[in-house]
């Protein structure tokens, strides 16, 4: 909705002001999400008043305008139309306490993630553990509130990687382990499975594919190691798959266990389960891993299927998993990035692949350039009244 009020109007101004491209998503939202033509598009984000009244509304910029004696009573009638079409009562919601998060030193640790970090080795060890008890029921799921496992865990998880994200850029990769009863963590998969069109149900299972997502998209190299104290099974299964390498432990007691959520109900951003995009291109590995629901895998059976990169038994477990890490940590910080924005994301390109991959990848390099950081550049000269000096050499 835009007033029409012949001031206001919609922009997307950072290239002819600052140098720089609209924020992360605004060109591909223009042209896949509100489907504005190419050229329109173009105009749009090259002029710096941007567009108002109904030619906003033609370009499909916005929905629609409203004059200003309208305004109030427009925003009322929307909202309620939106919260019309909402199946929660509106009466009992579930309150999000503050997390419990203790740091100490190199260590970061909440009731369900712990870690631990080598800034030697530049490496940061994430711990995730498993739940001691599940409800039985949806009553029970409710009554556990924010203690409910997959969303305690999931909100514990998603600021851990935040806090990787923003506080420790030094850290380049990062080590998946679990620790817990695997039955438990597939307890809690079949209520979110059983109990999916419950309102409390769907916002868990978003929360988890948006985390899970957070895990694809993070600048660092993800190694999964899946040893005798693991818990990987069904929904924790998918930090697995996520890993650009996981290691499991052979001749042991180490397992790994598939559920129906790992098939459908987390998708990437390119619209395929992990499974999928693990297995593209080998839609018969996928159906097979499909007849493994349920199953107990040991690592000679998931290696075989292709669930896991290496098994190694004892003997070779320390080294093999060590080099592993070195190896990695020694590589270019740059071109790994590169690398693995890449190597995730198999399959058709999508809006979320477009604005998260490539366009993210684009703006963070426009961003480093003279251009716009540069002492003459548009950033810095922006509000000065004087010129940017531009390098005009296209590369």
């Amino acid at each position: 909705m835009l007033i029409d009020d012949r001031r206001s109007s919609v922009s997307l101004p950072e290239l002819p002001l600052l140098a720089v491209l609209p924020g992360t998503g605004g060109l591909t939202r223009l042209t896949d999400k509100r489907r504005v033509r190419r050229d329109r598009a173009d105009i749009f984000c090259t002029a710096e008043e941007g567009v108002r009244g109904k030619r906003a509304v033609e370009w499909r910029l916005v929905d629609e305008v409203v004059p200003p004696s309208a305004w109030e009573a427009k925003v009322t009638e929307r909202a309620l139309e939106l919260a019309a079409r909402s199946d929660r009562d509106g009466v009992k919601g579930v309150s999000l306490t503050p997390l419990d998060r203790t740091i100490a030193g190199d260590a970061i640790a909440y009731p369900h993630v712990q870690i631990t970090l080598d800034r030697g080795a530049r490496t940061a060890t994430i711990t995730i553990l498993g739940p001691s008890d599940v409800p039985g029921d949806l009553r029970g799921l409710h009554d556990s509130g924010t203690a409910f496992w997959p969303l305690a865990m999931a909100r514990e998880l998603d600021d851990a990687l935040l806090h990787l994200r923003l506080n420790e850029p030094s850290i380049g990769l990062i080590v998946f382990r679990s620790v817990g009863d695997p039955a438990q963590v597939l307890a809690a998969d079949s209520l979110l499975e059983q109990y999916q069109t419950d309102w409390l149900v769907r916002e868990i299972r978003l929360l988890l594919k948006r985390v899970f997502k957070r895990v694809d998209m993070m600048a660092r190299s993800l190694i999964a190691l899946i040893d005798p104290e693991s818990c990987f099974a069904g929904s924790l299964a998918e930090i697995v798959f996520a890993a650009d390498r996981s290691v499991m432990f052979a001749g042991g007691t180490a397992t790994l266990h598939l559920s129906a959520l790992n098939f459908s109900a987390f998708p990437m951003g390119n619209g395929m389960s992990r499974l999928a995009n693990r297995f593209y291109g080998e839609p018969e590995s996928l159906d097979a891993a499909a007849v493994l629901i349920g199953e107990t895998l040991d690592a000679e059976t998931a290696e075989q299927h292709g669930l896991v990169t290496f098994a190694y038994d004892e003997t070779d477990w320390d080294d093999e998993v060590r080099l592993i890490l070195e190896e990695r940590a020694s590589f270019s910080p740059d071109a790994l990035t590169g690398l693995e924005a890449n190597l995730r994301f198999a399959g058709p390109e999508t809006m979320e692949t477009r604005i998260f991959g490539r366009l993210t990848a684009w703006q963070n390099w426009i961003f480093q350039r003279p251009n716009a950081v540069g002492e003459s550049g548009s950033l810095k000269r922006y509000g000065s009244g004087v010129r940017p000096d531009f390098n005009t050499e296209r590369v």
